[in-house]
């Protein structure tokens, strides 16, 4: 499918890695909606991109809001009448570092779930429909190193020693949601997966990452646009597959 007849939207996309990945699709020419839960946010980040000559548009979207949900399923169905490609790039880290596993907060682990997890499955199912229409459906979820169980269980591992419970484990069921989608599609012209963006200076770890932002945005956009021979049901980083 020709990347410039491809319709596209990224969650969590006024900043950071997602407005990066709207970047990047633009940039190799799909219609890319980037989608905020603060409109006006939304719409200045698009109206920057549009003003590079891309083909960007904003839509108003919270991933933890039902009615802004429909209501950016209704504005895409009515404009373009399919989505191609879902990249759930939203999400949250909520956790206290000073405290142990066992001392965060139930309501840090339900602010978390309710974003990285809910939101991300109730987008998926209200987008469905529209991305059955496409003749090669991606969708893309943003997950994290540190939702793989494996390597929290191996000693010596590069993650071992970080113990973000809540973050960690909501990132371990957006893997597992991610092979149940994948086994139900496996039939259908629709590829899912699931990627680490790498370790990024983002606002989330007040910029202590090692790659740059454009570089953690990478990974998306590669399986958002890859081929006939696009994997389905993975997790990774770049061309490497990741231990879930």
């Amino acid at each position: 499918m020709n990347a410039s007849s491809r319709i596209a939207l990224v969650t969590g996309a006024t900043r950071g890695i997602g407005l990066h990945t709207v970047r990047q699709l633009a940039e190799a020419g799909v219609h890319t909606l980037l989608a905020g839960r603060d409109q006006g946010r939304a719409v200045e980040a698009a109206l920057a991109l549009q003003a590079d000559g891309l083909p960007v548009e904003s839509i108003a979207l919270d991933v933890t809001d039902a009615d802004t949900i429909a209501a950016a399923v209704a504005q895409v169905e009515a404009r373009h009448g399919r989505l191609d490609i879902l990249v759930n790039n939203a999400g949250i880290g909520l956790d206290d570092r000073s405290l142990s596993p066992s001392q965060q907060t139930l309501d840090t682990w339900r602010k978390t779930f309710e974003t990285n997890v809910f939101g991300l499955v109730a987008v998926t199912q209200a987008f469905l429909p529209l991305l059955r229409k496409s003749a090669a459906g991606r969708i893309v979820n943003v997950s994290s190193l540190l939702g793989s169980v494996a390597l929290h269980t191996q000693p010596g591992s590069p993650i071992y020693d970080i113990k973000l419970p809540a973050y960690d484990v909501s990132k371990s069921a957006v893997n597992a949601w991610t092979v149940h989608l994948a086994y139900e599609l496996r039939d259908t012209a629709i590829r899912v997966n699931t990627i680490h963006p790498g370790y990024v200076k983002t606002d989330m770890n007040a910029g202590e990452g090692e790659l740059e932002i454009a570089d953690g945005a990478k990974t998306s956009v590669a399986l958002a646009l890859a081929g006939d021979d696009a994997p389905n049901g993975s997790f990774r980083y770049f061309d490497e597959v990741l231990p879930w």
